[in-house]
């Protein structure tokens, strides 16, 4: 999505009232951010939006960038506030054969995922929010659904590598063992990671 440069767009204030309802979405999608709400989002903080290409809009506070949205799809973390809230949200972890295609903005595929390196999530859990989070064997607890979000992790490495939409549930992605998991990532040395938010 972001592999081409980015030009600095003008930013615009955003509505107290729009900054709330954007508060409850984030809550709503990422119920694990609860505790860090308030230092993700301070009550008055000054939230902007930064319109970029492909209909895509990016949040950001302080020259901080936070989130990004495509149309009005679901929020996307971007992935300077997964380093700081990392077990804030759902992830998944692809093997290190994997990681130079991810950090080239190819999509990615099963095998790089139900290798011995990867990582799926368990399903130790079945609800969202309550007990959910990475195991002793670093595995998400809850299955993740098809066309949720999902954090990219490198085996080997502490920092995520890419943040995404889910083409296939992880269930189906054990079952299968083939195919795209995971495509039109945010990841790590994109246009988006380079923009100048100043």
């Amino acid at each position: 999505m972001f592999k081409k440069e980015i030009n600095t767009a003008p930013k615009s204030k955003l509505k107290s009232s729009v900054q709330r309802s954007l508060r409850q979405s984030l809550l709503s999608t990422y119920p694990l951010l609860n505790p860090y709400i308030d230092e993700i989002l301070p009550k008055k903080g000054s939230l902007e939006s930064m319109k970029l290409p492909d209909r895509c809009t990016l949040y950001v506070l302080d020259s901080q960038p936070l989130f990004f949205q495509h149309d009005t799809s679901t929020l996307l973390p971007h992935l300077r506030l997964v380093h700081r809230f990392p077990s804030a949200f759902p992830s998944i972890r692809i093997d290190r054969g994997a990681i130079r295609f991810v950090l080239s903005g190819a999509t990615l595929m099963a095998p790089g995922l139900t290798s011995a390196g990867g990582r799926l999530p368990s399903g130790a859990v079945t609800e969202r929010g309550e007990g959910e989070g990475l195991d002793e064997d670093e595995r998400w607890k809850r299955e993740l659904e098809k066309g949720e979000p999902v954090i990219v992790r490198a085996e080997g490495k502490t920092e995520a590598c890419a943040v995404g939409f889910l083409l296939m549930g992880t269930k189906e992605v054990k079952e299968k063992g083939k195919g795209p998991v995971i495509e039109d990532a945010h990841y790590l040395g994109d246009g988006l990671w380079r923009l100048n938010t100043d």
